[in-house]
């Protein structure tokens, strides 16, 4: 099925519909002449064709995938006996022990770089997506999502840090590593590999870049294809200086963006307190299907809350295990646990403080898809970050701020999230060249900066499609990964925890833990004994 997806996906690539600029089909039909009226039609009926062939290779990838995730939730959770809930003071202990090295960031770096690439404009346009095709319940399912999900992002982080090896002076894991050194299979590494970074390159940026573009439109007037060149030209300033450059900037902006944009949250919930019982009503009522105007959407609430929540925090994506291996720690479940922490700031912070927002205020519409419209309290306004700066315009009437500061917050969040993309992207190529720093790794920063541009100057439709077809690509991978080597990481949560029953700092020994193939720490642990 995978090979067939990757066949449709390239021809559909190779069409000319992939980079013609939105404003080209935009021209208008009075200056049209036959000729063009009619080569238009031709580019029409090619778009609709498009739209079908994506559309189909999207339900392929993800109509599986959405039960697949909630199922290795629960299993994970009960497997580890709910770490994500039982370790939490852990969590904050650990996010600040772990120092930055030569090879290394530190556990707080590493955490931010994987908070990069969660928090983005999943948290305000996804999150708004959802509510409208999935009615208030979808914001349940989001959280409910994101609480199982901490299971699945401690294992991939755990396993990225027990695979993880030096190479060029810094230190790599993710997907690949534990393939090969997990479970022997060296071509299917290679396979996820090239996949995980021609998503990272072609089809994930261009969600990111295209909502900052837009976002800066609608706030400031500013042409789609400027915003695209700034971005580009910020992104390329970044990413040439490397990891640690990358970690650096991750470290000083997410947290600081986080915490402003909750912040605002926090206050439009205080202006807005008397709904705030009516809207946990809403929430519950239509998640479960009890509600009597969106009782019917229980089906869509669950599909789109945990697609969105997937894709706001991408646990079980494998994300973790490519940050998470960069952190310099003693122990490979210290980096777990901190990973799981960012889903928990990711969704059940920013995600939340988004919905209230929307549903506290009524800046939203209820749109199910192939069925009429339910709720239309901002008639014309499509669904996604629009709604967002609707809900802080309605917050602070007659001062029309909501446009600029949604466009700010967009700008930082999927700023860093085009960094770590990029990062993910290089740590595959590493992966399959061994190097950071050969042609094939310029090839790739070359083609992730073309992508970001594009983004800005395609069809919103399209480049959330895309997006979404490259995320449930490494997701299948990444899940057949974790769960055949859940016995390894739970392994490692043992020995972890036995040395923290002992009064010790734990100190991984792959060969006490029983995990074999952790080729970067035998060799640590024998040079420590020598």
């Amino acid at each position: 099925m995978l090979d067939r997806i990757l066949r449709t996906l390239w021809k559909t690539a190779r069409s000319s519909l992939l980079f013609r600029p939105r404003w080209f089909a935009a021209q208008s039909a009075r200056d049209a002449t036959p000729a063009s009226q009619g080569q238009r039609r031709l580019i029409t009926q090619r778009e609709h064709h498009m739209e079908a062939t994506l559309t189909s290779i999207y339900d392929s990838v993800w109509n599986p995938l959405v039960h697949i995730t909630l199922i290795a939730g629960i299993v994970y959770t009960i497997a580890t006996r709910a770490v994500q809930v039982r370790h939490l003071p852990g969590m904050l202990k650990c996010l600040f022990t772990g120092r930055e090295s030569d090879a290394g960031t530190s556990s707080f770096q590493a955490f931010a770089m994987a908070l990069g690439g969660r928090v983005g404009v999943g948290n305000i346009a996804g999150v708004a997506t959802a509510i409208a095709y999935g009615g208030p319940g979808a914001l349940f399912w989001m959280i409910a999502t994101a609480v199982l999900a901490g299971s699945s992002a401690f294992i991939e982080a755990t396993l990225g840090q027990v695979y993880k090896t030096k190479t060029e002076g810094e230190y790599r894991g993710g997907i690949p590593w534990y393939l090969e050194k997990g479970l022997g299979l060296k071509w299917f590494a290679m396979i996820a590999a090239g996949v995980a970074a021609s998503c990272y390159a072609l089809l994930i940026p261009g969600v990111q870049s295209s909502t900052i573009a837009s976002a800066f439109d609608s706030a400031f007037g500013v042409p789609q294809w400027i915003s695209g060149i700034v971005v580009v030209t910020l992104l390329g300033l970044v990413v040439f200086g490397g990891t640690q450059r990358i970690a650096r900037v991750a470290e000083k902006v997410v947290p600081a963006m986080a915490a402003c944009y909750v912040l605002m949250a926090l206050v439009i919930l205080v202006i807005n307190i008397q709904a705030i019982p009516e809207v946990v009503r809403l929430v519950m009522s239509s998640a479960f299907g009890t509600d009597a105007v969106f009782g019917g959407l229980i089906g869509a609430a669950v599909s789109w809350g945990v697609r969105r929540s997937l894709y706001s925090n991408v646990a079980g994506v494998g994300e973790g295990g490519y940050a998470g291996a960069a952190a310099s720690v003693s122990h490979p479940v210290k980096q777990g646990l901190v990973q799981s922490f960012s889903v928990y700031i990711d969704t059940l912070l920013v995600c939340t403080a988004t919905g209230v927002m929307l549903l506290s205020t009524g800046a939203y519409n209820i749109v199910p898809e192939g069925r009429p419209a339910l709720v239309q309290n901002l008639p014309g306004v499509e669904p996604g970050e629009a709604f967002t700066q609707e809900a802080v315009n309605m917050a602070f009437p007659g001062l029309n701020i909501g446009s600029g500061f949604v466009a700010i917050a967009i700008f930082f969040f999927a700023f860093t999230s085009l960094l770590t993309y990029f990062y993910f992207g290089l740590t595959n190529i590493v992966y399959l060249t061994g190097s950071a720093r050969g042609v094939p790794a310029r090839v790739l920063q070359a083609v992730v900066l073309l992508s970001a541009f594009l983004g800005t100057v395609r069809s919103t439709e399209l480049v959330w499609q895309l997006g979404d077809i490259g995320y449930g690509l490494i997701a299948w991978f990444n899940m057949i990964a974790i769960a055949l080597l859940l016995p390894t990481a739970l392994r490692a949560l043992r020995d972890y925890e036995r040395q923290q029953k002992e009064g010790l700092d734990p100190v991984f020994d792959p060969v006490k833990a029983g995990i074999k193939g952790a080729t970067f720490w035998e060799e640590r642990e024998s040079l420590t004994r020598s």
